[in-house]
């Protein structure tokens, strides 16, 4: 579980480094963002690993580990808006913006600790293509629910889909890092 943390946090620190250097180019304007509009963000990454996946080849230089990268980054943007509200204006300054990244990722991680506990690290022995299929039916349930106006009637809310696409993007990473090893 050990080397699992540490490529988790390693993960994490990539994104979180992107996040931060977005905030200098762009400030928070995300925070205007709709949480469709941030759905419809992490879809278009992961359709796009699908297609990837599926055609064997890409024509946009684009790296796909950016896809997983934009997944999970979007995915605490979403998270922040939920707990947050939506913004009229950016309204966060970039040091507030990243403390709100911590101690979402950081929740998202403990609910990884826990799964892992009673999965036993099932995620290791499972094809990149299938963690994308994951995020993907993830992306369909919360897409779903944000038509139903956020009402569930037996299922989980959005931000644990939120949660669980986070992970599983991280595992992809970690999966692609060891396959390069």
């Amino acid at each position: 579980m050990k080397k699992t943390i540490a490529q988790y946090d390693k993960v994490i620190e990539t994104c979180q480094n992107l996040f931060t250097k977005k905030l200098k180019d762009y400030g928070c304007a995300w925070r205007i963002l709709r949480l469709p509009s941030l759905t419809d963000q992490i879809f278009i990454k992961a359709q796009r690993l699908r297609s990837i996946q599926e055609k064997k080849e890409q024509k946009v230089a684009d790296d796909a580990n950016g896809e997983f990268i934009g997944i999970i980054n979007y995915s605490i943007m979403a998270l922040i808006q939920l707990e947050l509200g939506i913004a009229e204006q950016p309204d966060l300054s970039t040091e507030k913006a990243i403390a709100l990244f911590e101690k979402h990722s950081q929740e998202t991680k403990h609910l990884m600790l826990n799964k892992n506990h009673d999965y036993g690290e099932a995620w290791r022995d499972m094809r990149i293509s299938s963690l994308t299929d994951l995020i993907l039916q993830k992306l369909l349930r919360v897409k779903q629910i944000e038509d139903n106006q956020g009402k569930t009637e037996v299922s989980e809310g959005v931000d644990a889909n939120y949660q669980d696409m986070i992970n599983y993007a991280v595992f992809a990473l970690i999966l692609i890092e060891e396959k390069k090893s």
